[in-house]
């Protein structure tokens, strides 16, 4: 489906005309179609699945130690200003027999990432998606993430950083364990 034919050209062409521009000028004559193919690929995380993702890539392993990847970058939508927020991505799992393909977890991250969002479902999403596919000891995922909706408008506080973290199995009821992710997250490699 084009993104004339689903409405989204259409639409940007009334809301310029709602801000008194006019679409037809010549450097807006073809934004209609530019922000159509942005919000496209912004919300394609709607199309993708999980198994696709994962695709083979759960293995068996007899690893019952923390496995964690940090820092993984992200960009989404805020679904009630339709402005960007974006940040980074811890994820902390303890495998049960069945480890995932390091480079599924940034891809997990993506899918959840590239659909209309707000950062505390995005980060349950990546766990309750990890916990129920992995079936781990225990799932850990933290988000920090800067909203253009706080800096841009509203309040306006440009240094702001919103943190949401989802604990499930024994990152949940374990002190200790919860405790050596969050210690770890702070760690820097040496260079």
């Amino acid at each position: 489906m084009n993104s004339e034919s689903n409405g989204i050209e259409p639409a940007i062409r009334s809301l310029l005309e709602s801000l008194g521009e006019n679409p037809a000028r010549e450097g807006l004559k073809r934004t209609p179609e530019r922000v159509a193919r942005m919000y496209e690929f912004l919300t394609k995380g709607y199309k993708e699945d999980v198994g696709k993702i994962l695709n083979g890539a759960v293995f068996k392993e007899r690893y019952s130690e923390m496995v964690i990847v940090k820092d993984i970058d992200f960009f989404s939508l805020c679904e009630h200003h339709l402005v960007p927020f974006y940040g980074r991505c811890h994820i902390a799992y303890i495998p049960k027999g069945r480890i995932v393909g390091l480079s599924k977890l940034p891809r997990l991250v993506e899918m959840f990432s590239r659909r209309l969002q707000v950062q505390e479902r995005l980060t349950q999403q990546i766990a309750e998606t990890l916990f129920q596919e992995l079936k781990p000891a225990g799932v850990g995922v933290v988000t920090e993430a800067r909203h253009l909706c706080m800096m841009m408008r509203g309040v306006e506080k440009q240094n702001s950083i919103a943190t949401t973290s989802a604990m499930l199995g024994s990152f949940r009821d374990d002190v200790k364990t919860r405790n050596e992710f969050l210690t770890l997250l702070q760690r820097d490699l040496p260079a």
